[in-house]
């Protein structure tokens, strides 16, 4: 039907558009490669794949069937199919409620058994004069001679996937994910499960004259296991499969085309390729930009490892790049490297192996020292673990506590102020060394002159507590705290009451 002797591309794209059994072949191609790729999406989430291919080996009894009965009918083979992959559905869910065996199992036996069966209707009937049902047109397609009835069939089938798609999404949606709380909001699971396998039967039986009964599986797998790479959200993810598997089947055709081979199996390999590409190059999930994640992740660590072994020397009054590499076990060359990133940032003095944290460095490694240490604590006072047990596991997550996070876990605590090991907790950032958050109730205080910075001492004005105002925590709620001021009353943020310096009296005064 078509030859290799022509020299470019452009006689290429002149058969695929002009030909008119190159566009019936290019106009049922997309429309399998867009159904496909959108149905796959849930065949996907689902754990369905070998579901999949059993549903589209085991129609071949049914077209057998349909040609018994009709002869060589588009429409009959369609029905033929659906009842088939129907069949072999309630054969399957039968035997995973009913019998005893694993239910990978239960689909092998079901659809080996029924593809066994069409296999040998095909090859009886085959022997008789005149037929031409050929096993191999069911397996591998024969897009080539797709007629015109077969396209008005695709299409149609397509279109009745893509709005059974958008009209019953939110029923496929929380069935796939949550299906304890569909059966809660009143919806059949079970029902949902036997429209979605109607649904397959459909898209395998127009993917008969594309790809074939064997490769239907990967138009169906594939583009939709790209696009889960591509994406989080399900309705992202389903434009994007039937994106992939539409450009899947153009590109498979085009190359099948062009080297003279079998259209079916180009577009399955054309997929598969997209997919490996994908895999390394996928902007969160490829393997290529993970690599760089990990690698920026590794040089934090060790960054933040630097910072604060130089604090713990820097107390000892031994800060040198000697006692620091011996400390850290990097190479010198990476060493130096993070020593100039922290001296860049102001976080310490590094020249000819001189070392000196700055205020900011050493604030800043103060912080991480807060974090190893509060979350030692969270460790052992919630989760029950040893002294013994905590260390390693407060060194590999301190570098991954967020400031809200650990905030929470300060506040859950009561603010402890020293760890399992008995060493000072410091302060978070921005903290007095005597904040009023922690003042208990009923005890008095006064504001302290010295505030951590202008805005807080602004704040107070604002709400009328001078310096050296005397007070007396009356309430404490979660979002606030209800002071006690020259007998009236004076309610303060949480927010605001942690960054608020006291100075705390001998005497706890009571109502």
């Amino acid at each position: 039907m078509y030859n290799n002797s022509f020299t470019g591309m452009g006689e290429l794209f002149q058969i695929l558009f002009q030909e008119e059994w190159a566009l019936r072949a290019l106009i049922a191609s997309s429309l399998v490669g867009i159904m496909c790729g959108v149905l796959g999406c849930f065949i996907v989430l689902r754990n369905m794949a070998l579901i999949g291919d059993a549903l589209a080996h085991a129609i071949l009894p049914g077209v057998v069937i349909a040609y018994i009965i009709v002869g060589y009918s588009t429409l009959g083979f369609f029905a033929g199919a659906v009842v088939a992959g129907l069949v072999t559905t309630i054969g399957i869910t039968w035997i995973q409620h009913n019998v005893k065996t694993k239910n990978d199992a239960a689909v092998g036996i079901v659809f080996t058994a029924m593809f066994s069966i069409g296999v040998m209707g095909i090859s009886s009937i085959s022997r008789d004069d005149g037929v031409h049902l050929d096993l191999n047109d069911f397996l591998f397609g024969k897009i080539l001679g797709i007629s015109n009835e077969d396209i008005y069939l695709t299409a149609f089938i397509t279109l009745y996937v893509l709005v059974s798609v958008a009209v019953f999404y939110r029923y496929l949606f929380v069935t796939t994910f949550q299906s304890v709380i569909a059966e809660t909001m009143g919806i059949s699971v079970t029902a949902v499960h036997y429209f979605l396998m109607l649904l397959l039967s459909f898209a395998v039986v127009a993917s008969l004259q594309t790809v074939g009964v064997i490769l239907v599986v990967a138009m169906l797998i594939t583009p939709a296991s790209t696009a889960l790479l591509l994406s989080d959200k399900l309705y992202k993810v389903l434009i994007i499969a039937g994106i992939i598997g539409f450009i899947s089947a153009i590109l498979g055709m085009i190359l099948a085309v062009h080297f003279e081979t079998t259209p079916g199996p180009a577009m399955a390999v054309t997929a598969t390729m997209i997919y490996f590409v994908t895999v390394f190059f996928a902007p969160k999930k490829g393997l290529v930009f993970s690599y760089f994640r990990k690698r920026k992740l590794q040089s934090k660590i060790e960054l933040e490892d630097t910072l604060k072994q130089a604090l713990k020397l820097h107390e000892k009054g031994g800060l040198t790049f000697k006692k620091l590499f011996n400390k850290l076990g990097l190479s010198k060359g990476r060493l130096k490297t993070h020593l100039k990133t922290l001296s860049g940032k102001g976080l310490l003095n590094f020249s000819n192996q001189s070392l000196k944290l700055t205020p900011d460095g050493v604030e800043e490694a103060r912080q991480l020292v807060r974090a190893h240490r509060l979350w030692e604590t969270y460790l052992v006072q919630q989760m029950g673990l040893t002294e013994e047990q905590i260390h390693e596991d407060a060194e590999k997550y301190e570098h991954l506590l967020t400031e809200e996070l650990l905030d929470e876990v300060d506040e859950e605590l009561g603010f402890p102020s020293i760890d399992p090991h008995g060493s000072p907790i410091p302060l978070k950032k921005g903290i007095p060394s005597n904040p009023l958050i922690q003042l208990e109730l009923n005890r008095s205080a006064l504001i302290a002159k010295k505030q951590v910075s202008n805005q807080v001492s602004t704040e107070l004005w604002e709400l009328g507590l001078l310096p050296g105002s005397l007070f007396r925590v009356k309430q404490k709620d979660k979002d606030k705290i209800e002071l006690l001021v020259d007998n009236r009353s004076v309610v303060v943020s949480k927010d605001v009451a942690k960054r608020i310096n006291i100075e705390q009296l001998e005497v706890i005064q009571k109502e």
